[in-house]
């Protein structure tokens, strides 16, 4: 590499880390939109006409009667006859509870939704600041910028605000994952740049493989897809048990009840985790797959039983018995939850765990 090239690298190396810190920032601003937007609708009523909403359609879950409006039906000849509409009685499914869910975050107030699109906003702002630091990070190495813990953090962070974004894109109501999100993002950013930055390098020989851009992309993409799911699975516990206590007739406390009354119900909360791992299982079936096939062309075996291989293979181990289990057995709620939120605490330690305290053909955390 001529002197020239070297300094354009290294240019591009401080741009990237200067993106990464600008990304940083405007999270931050997005952070406080957001707890201003959860502030805001706090002031609502929308949320306790929710509640007493939740009442209603649980008596009709017990099985009351819901009298409608009567009707009033015009004959020939100018003469009106006056019916009464039947009675409907509805009832939620064995051991699920037919609960609507919350007005979101902003609480139905405009002040709330205001700060939340701001927070959006701000947020979809930061992903391309971050995505462009990613990008000049890649340029300044000349390779996929994947190739130690560092890297890995900031493009997982990109991918999982991207992924919130096309959800939000498509319409989705996932706008009460924005405060949790942003959090963890910060969080991420703040252990990558504090603890886990490195010089930007070349790869080891063993990574010189098109399989780098295949395999490693997959798993960051199945990482920042899960840990979605994984929040859903945490705010569902949560919700769960406010739902729990009014079921069995309890107040829950007042900041309690302002939080929890905007989510979606445990039902719907629930059923996102779900379908969110299930949609990423499969690509995660390929990226052990593709790790086996790069493994052989590597090292001349497909599998080894490395410590970055085993908890991969444990990983997939627990996903498959988490959705093996809903499929079959019926689990829902708590119990799925707990099997889905142990799943994503294997595949954190697989990344920070196995990274950083053990070793093996794997090590290139980098710290």
């Amino acid at each position: 590499m001529t002197p020239l090239a070297a300094a354009a690298n290294e240019n591009l190396a401080e741009i990237s880390n200067y993106l990464i810190y600008s990304s940083m920032a405007v999270y931050m601003l997005a952070f406080f939109a957001h707890i201003a937007e959860w502030t805001f609708g706090s002031r609502s009523k929308v949320g306790r006409t929710a509640a007493a909403l939740t009442g209603a359609k649980g008596a009709a879950a017990a099985g009351a009667a819901v009298t409608a409006p009567a009707v009033q039906v015009r004959g020939r000849g100018g003469a009106t006859a006056v019916l009464d509409q039947p009675k409907v009685t509805t009832r939620s499914a064995a051991g699920t509870r037919d609960v609507p869910d919350g007005p979101g975050a902003a609480g139905g107030t405009v002040q709330g939704d205001l700060y939340g699109r701001i927070a959006v906003s701000l947020t979809a702002l930061a992903f391309l600041v971050e995505a462009a630091g990613v990008v000049a990070r890649a340029l300044s190495v000349q390779r996929a910028p994947w190739g130690n813990m560092y890297e890995f953090s900031i493009t997982f962070s990109t991918v999982a605000v991207g992924a919130y974004l096309v959800l939000l894109a498509l319409k989705k109501n996932v706008r009460w994952l924005g405060l949790i999100l942003v959090t963890t993002v910060l969080l991420d950013l703040g252990i990558a740049v504090t603890w886990l930055y490195t010089d930007s390098d070349q790869l080891v020989p063993a990574l010189h493989s098109y399989w780098l851009w295949i395999h490693v992309s997959t798993a960051i993409f199945c990482g920042a897809v899960f840990y979605i799911g994984a929040a859903g699975a945490v705010l569902y516990l949560f919700r769960d048990s406010y739902e729990s206590q009014l079921e069995a007739g309890r107040t829950p406390g007042k900041f309690r009840s302002s939080v929890l009354e905007r989510l979606p119900s445990a039902a719907s909360l629930d059923k996102f985790s779900y379908r969110i791992n299930a949609a990423v299982f499969p690509l995660w079936t390929f990226t052990i797959i593709a790790g086996a096939i790069w493994a052989g062309d590597a090292w001349g075996r497909y599998w080894g039983w490395d410590p970055k291989e085993v908890w991969s293979f444990v990983t997939w181990v627990a996903y498959a018995c988490y959705l093996h289990a809903r499929a079959t057995a019926g689990w829902k709620g708590r119990k799925a939850a707990y099997l889905a939120l142990f799943a994503f605490a294997c595949w954190i330690w697989n990344y920070y765990g196995v990274n950083i305290l053990l070793s093996g053909k794997h090590s290139y955390a980098g710290v």
